[in-house]
């Protein structure tokens, strides 16, 4: 799959379901068998004889929906029981009910992924159905279908679908949220012992050997690239179950040098802010144009400021007066760009004018805290150093007193770690997931998606007496 399209949700299209009135059910029971069309329903509910009486069903939310191909009985299925057809023919009810009729023409509309046009025409047309694709009604964005191209892009969506639903329009970022998620906890948890246990737990999750995680393997390729790149980390460090003396220090040592550690999240951060800040602006370009996209505070703009702040920082390192001028004067040009930005949403007027000013300076002090605010990697990395520290330290000092207090050495080490793993696994991810979502999809999202929902009901053959 060309990588262009994982980012994108994927085509849809408006279209109009046709039938001769006689054989509307026979044809919406094959659009419900295939499972891969939206129908509009009637505003009326429950007011056919299956949705009244689907009404008199208790805990009706858990009945299996399920529709029979020859129409039943409603009163036969009332009183054999029959849920389930019961409520099949309730959804059924409510889709029909949508219909308009033109003379012996019945028809319904709705959304369908545009690769299942094709395939929808052919199981209809025995029954003298048709699809008609139809032009996207002005002002009404197709609801979006992400998630549902390959295991990366499923693994990882739950990180996105807890945020908010992918816009129609927008790029969806769920693969490059998985992996920028991966290497926060990875700096955070950086210690390869550890990580080692995460990764055989996300192969162990993949296995599918433990039942009551059943549920959750997909995301197994989440925990696996959290694991790696807390090795990776570790590596780097020297951190092997804590500064054990079994890796060599490849980098620095996160203890002995904090600053610099500081310094790696400050950085990393800059650069995650940097590829928000791109998609933000391809979102807003997408949504709107190129006029949106340059005065949008998470778009052109938004970049230009981000950069004269980058050049002021490196200007006031190095010294040179040249770059800390031009530095502000990219500043002052992405503020202007921001505030006409603003100014054109706000109502106009004075009032609108204060209400841009207060947005702007608003806006500039969440991307000064937005940078600072990865500065939390180092602070939770080093926690986790410090604490792996304490627990290797108590453990060679109940080791070289001997005797029984090797046992106690071995207990220290082993519910240390436990312990540290659990605890600073726990937090790691929180504060990973709360980096990625005040801090980046801030700017590559301002507006939410309407998810799709494609009418799914199996169809059984068996006839009710």
């Amino acid at each position: 799959m060309p990588w262009r399209e994982s980012l994108e949700p994927i085509r849809m299209r408006r279209v109009a379901i046709l039938a001769p009135s006689e054989s509307l059910r026979d044809v919406l029971v094959e659009i419900a068998g295939r499972g891969s069309t939206e129908l509009e329903t009637a505003q009326e509910a429950d007011t056919g004889p299956a949705g009244r009486a689907r009404a008199q069903i208790p805990s009706v939310e858990d009945v299996d929906a399920r529709l029979a191909r020859t129409q039943p009985d409603i009163d036969v299925l009332v009183s054999a029981g029959r849920s389930d057809l019961i409520v099949g023919e309730a959804q059924l009810e409510q889709r029909a009910a949508a219909a308009v009729d033109r003379g012996a023409v019945s028809g319904v509309v709705g959304w369908a992924p545009a690769a299942e046009v094709e395939p929808l025409a052919a199981i209809l047309a025995p029954h003298g159905g048709a699809i008609v694709p139809l032009a996207t009604p002005r002002g009404v964005d197709p609801p979006s279908l992400v998630h549902d191209r390959g295991r990366l892009n499923k693994s990882f969506a739950p990180l996105v679908d807890t945020y908010t639903t992918v816009p129609y329009a927008d790029v969806d970022p769920t693969v490059i949220a998985g992996l920028a998620f991966a290497v926060m906890f990875g700096m955070m948890f950086a210690d390869a012992g550890q990580g080692a246990l995460l990764l055989a737990g996300g192969l162990m999750l993949r296995s599918g050997r433990i039942q009551r995680l059943g549920g959750i393997r997909r995301v197994w390729p989440f925990v696996v690239g959290s694991a790696i790149m807390a090795i990776f980390f570790g590596v780097l460090f020297g951190q092997f179950f804590g500064p054990t003396g079994v890796l060599p220090v490849l980098w620095f040592d996160p203890l002995s040098d904090p600053i610099l550690l500081l310094e790696v999240a400050v950085g990393a951060g800059a650069c995650l802010l940097a590829g928000a800040y791109v998609i933000g602006t391809v979102n807003r370009y997408r949504e709107g144009g190129w006029r949106l996209a340059l005065v949008a505070s998470s778009g052109i703009a938004g970049i230009i400021v981000f950069l004269g702040i980058g050049l002021l920082a490196l200007g006031a390192f190095t010294g040179l007066a040249w770059l800390v001028a031009g530095a502000i004067a990219v500043g002052i040009g992405g503020l202007v760009l921001s505030y006409v930005g603003l100014f054109a949403a706000s109502d106009g007027g004075a009032a609108g004018a204060a209400e841009a000013g207060v947005e702007l300076f608003d806006g500039v002090i969440r991307l000064g805290t937005n940078l600072v605010s990865f500065a939390r990697l180092a602070a939770f990395g080093l926690a986790h150093a410090a604490l792996l520290a304490m627990v290797w330290d108590g453990t060679t000092a109940l080791w070289s007193a001997g005797g029984l207090a090797v046992l106690a050495a071995i207990a220290v080490f082993v519910l240390g770690n436990a312990l540290t793993f659990a605890l600073e696994g726990v937090v790691s991810g929180v504060q990973a997931m709360r980096l990625e979502y005040y801090e980046l999809f801030s700017k590559i999202f301002v507006s939410e998606g309407r998810a799709f929902q494609p009418w799914l009901v199996p169809t059984t053959e068996e006839r009710v007496p």
